[in-house]
């Protein structure tokens, strides 16, 4: 079995300290929109809103058909070894227009990968992603005040509507491993079921 070229991505949540990271190794044949899904699993974000890369002055995301000439190229049909060969190295990928999350995704390495490993994987990260429709980074600042603190006047409000006690450093490595890890397993399920359909 040949191994499969691998893109190891650093991934950055903006304009928050300490800072909110990831790191993930994708294949280089991966689509956008697979790697939307892995920015999702890694980061612990719900897939619940729209979101969209940028890089080279293009957009990709999911073309809506009621605004043909918005200039958003379809994530599903652009593989990530297209953007390397254009020399990009750089992506900012932004999650829900109304809290807008800003992420920054650069490109550590690229190599050939582990012939046994199912890709994409999570390596390693630091730090608790922001909730859900927390209300951006004010929003967030505000979460994070009142969680830390219980005598702040909308601790238990927000500890209501969270659900439970948050801790920031804590990022639920096992969690975020086994989200990533299902990608890898649904991608090596498709693999398998092509190359078994193929035209022999």
């Amino acid at each position: 079995m040949s191994t499969e070229t691998i893109a190891r991505l650093h991934i950055v949540l903006n304009d928050i300290e300490p800072v909110i990271w990831r790191r993930v190794d994708v294949p280089v044949t991966a689509s956008l929109k697979m790697l939307h899904d892995i920015v999702q699993a890694a980061m612990g974000w719900g897939n619940y809103h729209l979101w969209h890369f940028e890089a080279g002055n293009r957009r990709y995301g999911v073309p809506d058909p009621m605004w043909p000439d918005s200039g958003m190229a379809a994530a599903k049909n652009v593989k990530l070894a297209a953007l390397l060969d254009r020399g990009i190295r750089e992506l900012l990928y932004t999650y829900d227009m109304g809290d807008d999350w800003r992420h920054t995704i650069t490109l550590e390495t690229v190599g050939p990968g582990e012939p046994d490993v199912k890709y994409p994987r999570f390596v390693a990260g630091e730090r608790r992603g922001p909730p859900e429709d927390v209300g951006g980074l004010p929003g967030f600042e505000l979460f994070l005040d009142a969680m830390a603190d219980p005598a702040h006047e909308e601790h238990d409000r927000l500890s209501d509507w969270y659900g439970g006690p948050y801790n920031p450093e804590d990022i639920d490595e096992r969690f975020t491993r086994r989200a990533v890890a299902a990608i890898a397993i649904r991608r090596h399920a498709g693999k398998l079921a092509y190359q078994k359909n193929r035209p022999q």
